[in-house]
Order: C-alpha cells, then structure tokens, then sequence
C-alpha cells in the first residue's frame, strides 16, 4: 500500500483525495491546506494540515501529490523527491523551463517517479481523436480553444490562479501535448496574443490570450484561452484536427455550458471526415465523468510505481508542452515571435 500526502484542495486536489481514498493501492496518510476547505464528506476523518514540509517530514510519505498553485509545484516535488517520495504534480510542472528541468532531474538522480497530471492522456476519447487523427497523417492543422465565462466563486478561482499562471499556460499545456502526441514533430516557432479585459486581475496579467504554434513538419495550431464573467459562450469548445486526408472534431451538444467543470473534459461526439467518404459519428455518450478521470490518472500513478514504469518520455512531454506555453506567454508580453 502507497502512504499517500496531498497538498492542495482545490477543485483538483480535493478530487485526487477522493480517488487515492478510494483506491486500495493508496492509504492516504495526511492532507495539506493553508485553509480549511469544503471536502467530500468521504475525506472528513483525515487530519489538514498546513505546513506542508512539517507534514512531509513528519508523516513520510511514500507518494506526494502537488496540487497546490503553480508557482510551487517544483519546490513542492523536490523536496518531496529528496525525501524518498514519488510525486503526482497537477499541470503545469513548473513556471519556468529551468525548474521544470530541476523536477526532472530531480527524479534521475533520487531514482522517484513523476507522473504530471494531464488527464486527457487517460480519457478514452482523447486518446481515440489522437489515434484517428496520427491514422490520417500530416501535415496538421489543430484548432482549439478553452473559454469560460467564470462568474462568482469560479472567477475567484481563476483570479487566484491568475496571481502566477495565465489561462495560456494553465490550460494550454493540455492541448499543446495532444497536438506533440498526433504530429511527433518537434515545435519551432510561437507567436502569441493577449488582452487584460478586467481591473480585478493584477497589472501586467492577461484574463484573454491565444497563440499560433509552428511545428519542424510544417503542421500549424492555434489555441485560445480566457476566463472570466465578460467571456462569450459561443464558440467557447473547439476541438478540430485538420489535415489533407480530412479532419477529426468534437462536436459538443447544444446545450453545453462554458462554465461547467465537466464540459471541458466531456466530447459528447468525434467526427471523422475523411476526403470523398461519408462522415462517421463515433458516440462518446458513455465516457467518463471528471472524477473517473482523476481515479483513472492515480490508478496509473500506482502502477507506474508497482511495475517501474519508464516515465521519460512522459516527463519530456510535460517539459516540451509547457516550454511551448510559456513561449506564447513570452511573446503575448514581448510583442515577438519565439524560436524554440
């Protein structure tokens, strides 16, 4: 059984606990948080904690999960590593190339392992759209976005958030990894654009960005992030892969809704176009919920850990698609173009 600590409850975090608590693999042994959150009433018997190196030197753990704000997610995983620990970080690895270096390296030399918490690699949708998509071959055209019309308690959230990490790099280190994962081809060039469309948000942070990414293949993407009450609801899910043989979407319900937690992980519908044949519709109406997904992710933590999975691979996608965001996230600042 892994002795499990979590650090970080938000809406994340308090999930991952809810699926460690309910894997047998797991035995969660503490919780970390500076407050006292709201938590399912399954996690109301574990002690909270909120200094989390005393927890860490305390309860010695034999897996951490990281799910607190980005700007600490590097030291957060070290230190854990260094301590003899596993770590599970939630997206993104780090807020600097050079850190997300250090928690790599990090994992070499203590010989730990650290599986990033991109959840679309584990819902099997996703993985369908990558399969049908690399089925159809380059070059690519991806376009993409994730905009949510946040009101109230979700605004705050994305304020906080917004304190170290934009949308582009929140959300987008998803969807540039499933654009790595079709084309295989390595990212050259960013070229990215932003607007701070609020006067709650901190001077010199964007609410609103997208970016235009250039991959050694010639394949091109584009992905568009914003948060907050002033954001459209149309057209706020687009999901399309484009290439010369035809073209794999997510079509979403009309009903969808911007600021829904599950619609951003849901697909409802792939469509395969492909050139001079009928269209299929593949029905995606039985995949799962945004709890499934987090339960699938700790179950491969815990086999990732049993089998001694090789996890390079995994952990240079994460350093790869978060070098591509905080490029776009350069360039949104700088007004230039960044060769990678």
């Amino acid at each position: 059984m892994i002795r499990v600590l979590v650090a970080g409850l938000g809406n994340m975090g308090r999930s991952h606990a809810l699926a460690y608590h309910r894997n047998p693999a797991f035995e969660v042994v503490g919780l970390v948080n500076r407050s006292a959150p709201r938590l399912d009433p399954a996690l109301d018997g574990y002690a909270i904690t909120a200094d989390f190196h005393e927890a860490l030197k305390r309860l010695k753990p034999g897996l951490v999960c990281v799910s607190t704000y980005s700007d600490s997610h590097a030291d957060y995983a070290c230190a854990a590593m260094e301590q003899g620990a596993h770590v599970f970080v939630e997206k993104p690895l780090a807020t600097s190339v050079a850190d997300a270096r250090r928690v790599v390296d990090c994992a070499k030399a203590n010989g730990r392992k650290v599986v990033v918490g991109y959840i679309l690699r584990h819902h099997p949708s996703w993985m369908r759209l990558i399969a049908e998509a690399r089925s159809l071959g380059g070059p690519y055209v991806f376009r993409l976005n994730l905009n949510q019309q946040s009101l109230g308690p979700t605004w705050e959230v994305h304020k906080a958030l917004m304190q170290t990490t934009s949308p582009l790099v929140d959300c987008g280190v998803h969807y540039v990894d499933v654009m790595c994962q079709i084309t295989d081809a390595r990212p050259v060039e960013v070229r990215g654009m932003g607007l701070r469309l609020s006067d709650e948000i901190a001077e010199g942070m964007y609410n609103y960005g997208h970016f235009q990414v250039l991959f050694a293949d010639g394949s091109v993407g584009w992905y568009e992030a914003g948060w907050g009450p002033m954001m459209s609801d149309t057209a706020f899910f687009v999901k399309d892969v484009v290439s010369p043989r035809g073209a794999v979407s997510i079509r979403m319900p009309e009903t969808a809704k911007s600021d829904d937690h599950d619609t951003h992980t849901k697909t409802s519908m792939l469509r395969v176009h492909r050139v001079g044949q009928p269209d299929e519709d593949l029905s995606m109406a039985d995949e799962p919920g945004h709890q499934e997904l987090c339960e699938r992710e700790q179950a491969f933590m815990a086999r990732a850990i049993a089998e001694d999975l090789d996890l390079t691979r995994h952990m240079e996608d994460a350093v790869r698609s978060l070098a591509v965001c905080l490029a776009a996230d350069e360039s949104v600042r700088s007004g230039q173009p960044v060769r990678l």
